[in-house]
């Protein structure tokens, strides 16, 4: 019981970064791909920061070294959240190298929001890069991006969503300008009274 313990704490800081989108996105091809993709910079995550899971029940397992959390899974960093159904984190060497997150993965940032039906960090990268998979839409106000394949390298923030599989295997975007603040109406002040001729 007392290894179980160990086990479940050392499983316990584990996640993922979550994304967030800047104001700003460019469209260029990504490499290894003859579709277009979106490229945009998301705000980064400490992913050395303490991290808090918590979850309806956990299972480890010491032949595997895998420890997995089912049930409303809620994993926070910092101001990073993560959301699943499941959540899956393989251990090598007494250290976590990759974490699968399955079913209504949700990431959320203060900046923006990113879903998808699976995710995975890959925590033996270099640098270090998660994945979002299934039907993945970004969202930042009212901008929002769909594709099927969202990869993301969390050291520089650098992401690239693609859309492989999908009608046409291209990215979709729905993008709103920036709407400009009317002028305030000039208050009427008692020098522009135009006297009168009576």
């Amino acid at each position: 019981m007392r290894s179980m313990r160990i086990f479940a704490v050392s499983i316990g800081i584990l996640a993922a970064p979550v994304l967030s989108y800047a104001q700003e996105t460019q469209l260029q091809p990504a490499p290894h791909t003859a579709k277009p993709a979106a490229q945009s910079t998301m705000s980064k995550c400490d992913s050395k920061a303490p991290l808090n899971v918590s979850s309806d029940a956990f299972a480890g397992d010491f032949e595997t070294k895998v420890g997995t959390y089912s049930g409303n899974v809620i994993v926070v960093q910092t101001v990073c959240k993560l959301r699943a159904d499941k959540v899956n984190v393989n251990i090598v060497a007494g250290k976590p190298d990759k974490i699968f997150a399955v079913g209504n993965v949700v990431f959320v940032t203060p900046s923006g929001t990113a879903t998808g039906d699976n995710g995975e960090y890959d925590l033996g990268a270099t640098p270090p890069t998660i994945t979002l998979t299934g039907h993945v839409v970004l969202t930042k106000e009212k901008n929002v991006m769909r594709g099927t394949r969202l990869v993301v390298q969390t050291d520089s923030g650098l992401a690239h969503l693609t859309s492989p599989g999908s009608q046409g295997g291209r990215v979709q975007a729905t993008l709103q300008p920036q709407q400009k603040q009317d002028a305030k109406p000039k208050k009427s002040t008692g020098s522009d009274t135009v006297p009168s001729d009576n």
